[in-house]
């Protein structure tokens, strides 16, 4: 769980530019606050929400992964969505694989949701080989509709689990 000392780190990591390359925008120090106290929020409402990654050894903050209600429009939502997003300097190392992995375990098993959906740009490939290690199956593109459609992110891949 979220500890307000996680807070900077999870500043940090929205600032950088590489991490946040296929979102939108990076986001601002106030607009990661924000997010902050959402996913405390969402906690309290769902049972459920982002969960802290971090390194064991060191408790040190790598980033989350867990669950997001998403209600944008699509033909696939309202639905439960898996992500993560983690610090550059831990990047192919198995942790994204290995924090959705123990979150889709612990859903199997404690959550009311039996299907979770996965998306990203059709240009992250990291995200995408996760999602395919993690055994969900790509069912389709879509256009992202809170992006314009100058936006070269546009173009999403849907995975199911």
């Amino acid at each position: 769980m979220w500890k307000p000392t996680d807070l900077s780190a999870f500043q940090l990591l929205n600032a950088d530019q590489m991490v946040m390359k296929y979102f939108s925008k990076v986001l601002s120090v106030a607009e990661t606050t924000d997010f902050y106290v959402k996913i405390q929020t969402n906690f309290k409402t769902n049972g459920y929400g982002l969960y802290v990654v971090e390194a064991k050894s060191r408790h040190e903050f790598l980033g989350f992964c867990g669950f997001n209600n998403v209600t944008f429009p699509a033909d696939f939502t309202p639905c439960v969505e898996i992500g993560w997003r983690l610090k550059q300097s831990v990047w192919g190392q198995g942790f994204a694989t290995e924090a959705a992995q123990g979150c889709l375990n612990y859903a199997k098993n404690n959550l009311p949701f039996r299907t979770i959906y996965s998306f990203t740009s059709v240009f992250n490939h990291q995200s995408e080989n996760v999602m395919k290690k993690l055994g969900m199956q790509k069912v389709q593109e879509f256009y992202h509709p809170n992006l314009v459609k100058t936006n070269w992110l546009l173009s999403f891949l849907t995975f199911i689990f």
